[in-house]
């Protein structure tokens, strides 16, 4: 988990280096698909196939389906730091490749649950979730320090530290780990799989491209291709339930949802994704585009110092994960779930006070507590979902739970982004035109700077490109005299134009997190006190049971 979680991230902080390995600029009109798709591809390809995946493991074994994931993960991996292609190719040949893995991945993820639960009694299974959430909370913010300091080394590195983790485990898996799950025959759903599939690709689809600019406006929810894609993507998904309702042998066990442990344990971790999902990229150029510019750092070097500058957060998380499992196993998930979610609507109401240039030790106090509120949500609530399923469905219900928590990050970052460029877009523009005008910069060049889309400059800083070069062209910046070059490159100029605008984004996007944050603690109360499944309680009415144990 830790090692698929590490990869997910890892890509996000070394795209600069990825991109000039290929000699491809991301930023160029028309090569935004590029950028857009090394940043979701993994993430979507895990949300459409753990459901999937899952199942097979109820139907296949899970051991087997797992250690076929680290196999899958493994030659991935290193397909990716193998290609010789440059420029469009290699984008696509990265991408591709980077769906490929994402399967692997999906493999673990829909999985390594179901397997833990299987494997520890249920007053232990709190703490080996617990060390199983911790490890994919921190992987997402060790790998933003892995990339930074791998990928300025070598791009591929990033994609071969993975190889001989992969190895040893996929070796060491198909030695060691024992099937103790109980298999059942089944048929796959073709149906089922097939409109679900695609209508969940089609709404991210949709949601990916919704912050994309189009047709003069900031942002492409006016696009029909948008709007298109996402009302066929519902339609689908309204067949799809329909399909799953009436076929014999359903993919997705609609059943489950009567177990109310169950049912508002997904609700929550939905939800709870949405909250922070967004939040990576949030801090990433809160930090990246402004505060660390301030500070004295330069652009080529945020992406490495925005990834230990969050420490702290992981910290937090490492602690809470287990401490949080292992009271969990004692009392129950409602008490943590729900007040991890209290905590996290906290930690946003504390982010949101924060001035965009804060004291450091502050920000990371802040971040530790983030830390622990999150893992104090994700161990118990992950364990009382799994406690709550029959053995024979923990494959399918495990990979349910991802499903909904990992379509909720997507639909997460396109809520951020597009709180945060509907912010940007009110002042950004003005302030772009005045700044630049202000050090001889033309008033054409200006006005044309000052109408790129805000999409754009936030890419710009989340990469770790200098945006004022970005914003005008290198050609015009060169024709400047020194001095205005020497004022336009200084680190606080660009934070200067950005700051207001975007402290107007963040707090939209921070209320949004802490409406849904509480959203998230309701649900997880309603799942009522401490419930493990046993066969008697599926199988038969209490009623009879005690009727027998009279008649004995």
């Amino acid at each position: 988990m830790l090692m698929a979680t590490i990869d997910g991230s890892i890509v996000l902080i070394s795209l600069p280096d990825i991109f000039r390995g290929i000699g491809l600029d991301p930023l160029e009109p028309g090569n935004s698909f590029y950028l857009l798709w090394m940043i979701l591809g993994f993430l979507v390809t895990t949300s459409v196939l753990v459901v999937t995946l899952g199942r097979l493991g109820d139907m296949y074994g899970r051991v087997r389906m797992y250690n076929l994931g680290f196999a899958v993960f493994t030659f991935f991996s290193l397909a990716l730091s193998v290609t010789w292609l440059t420029g469009p190719a290699g984008g696509m040949w990265l991408i591709v490749m980077r769906i490929f893995q994402g399967i692997g991945a999906a493999l673990l993820m829909a999985n390594s649950a179901a397997i833990l639960t299987d494997a520890f009694p249920e007053d232990q299974r709190g703490l080996a979730l617990g060390v199983n959430q911790a490890a994919a909370f921190s992987g997402s913010f060790i790998g933003l320090i892995l990339g930074g300091i791998l990928a300025p080394i070598n791009w591929r590195l990033i994609f071969l530290v993975s190889v001989p983790i992969g190895l040893f485990a996929t070796v060491w898996g198909y030695l060691r780990l024992r099937e103790l799950g109980q298999r059942r025959s089944a048929h796959i759903d073709w149906p089922g799989n097939a409109t679900f599939a695609v209508g969940l690709v089609l709404i991210m689809i949709g949601i990916t491209y919704g912050i994309e600019p189009y047709g003069g406006h900031a942002m492409g929810w006016t696009n029909p291709l948008v709007l298109g894609a996402i009302a066929v993507g519902i339609l689908l998904l309204v067949a799809f339930c329909f399909v799953e309702l009436h076929v014999r042998e359903p993919m997705f066990t609609l059943q489950l949802f009567k177990i109310r442990a169950f049912t508002a344990g997904v609700i929550a971790s939905f939800l709870a994704a949405i909250s922070r999902g967004g939040l990576m990229f949030m801090l990433i150029i809160w930090l990246q585009g402004i505060w660390l510019p301030l500070h004295g750092y330069s652009f080529a070097t945020t992406p490495l110092w925005a990834g230990i500058a969050m420490i702290p957060l992981t910290i937090g998380m490492l602690i809470a994960g287990p401490v949080s499992g292992i009271l969990s196993d004692r009392y129950g998930a409602r008490p943590f779930a729900t007040g991890g979610m209290i905590g996290a609507a906290i930690s946003f109401a504390l982010l949101e006070a924060l001035p965009i240039d804060f004291t450091y030790w502050v920000f990371a106090v802040i971040l530790f507590f983030t830390g622990l509120t999150m893992a104090s949500f994700g161990s118990p609530n992950r364990t009382g979902v799994m406690n709550s399923l029959p053995p024979e469905h923990r494959g399918a219900g495990s990979g349910m739970n991802t499903t909904f928590q990992n379509s909720a990050q997507v639909v997460s970052i396109g809520i951020f982004f597009t709180l945060m460029i509907v912010g940007l877009a009110s002042a950004l523009p003005h302030n772009v035109s005045t700044g630049l005008a202000a050090h001889g910069v033309s008033p054409t060049v200006a006005d044309r700077a000052a109408h790129l889309p805000p999409i754009s400059t936030l890419f710009a800083a989340f990469l770790g490109y200098d945006p004022v070069q970005h914003l005008i062209g290198a050609h015009a910046f060169a024709q400047l005299p020194t001095a205005q070059q020497a004022a336009l490159s200084a680190r606080g100029f660009f934070p200067g134009l950005i700051a207001a605008p975007f402290q107007d984004g963040l707090h939209a996007a921070f209320d949004f997190a802490i409406f849904v944050s509480l959203l998230a603690a309701g649900a997880s109360w309603t799942r009522g006190g401490r419930y493990v499944h046993t066969p008697a309680t599926e199988v038969e009415p209490v009623e009879l049971v005690l009727s027998k144990a009279g008649s004995t």
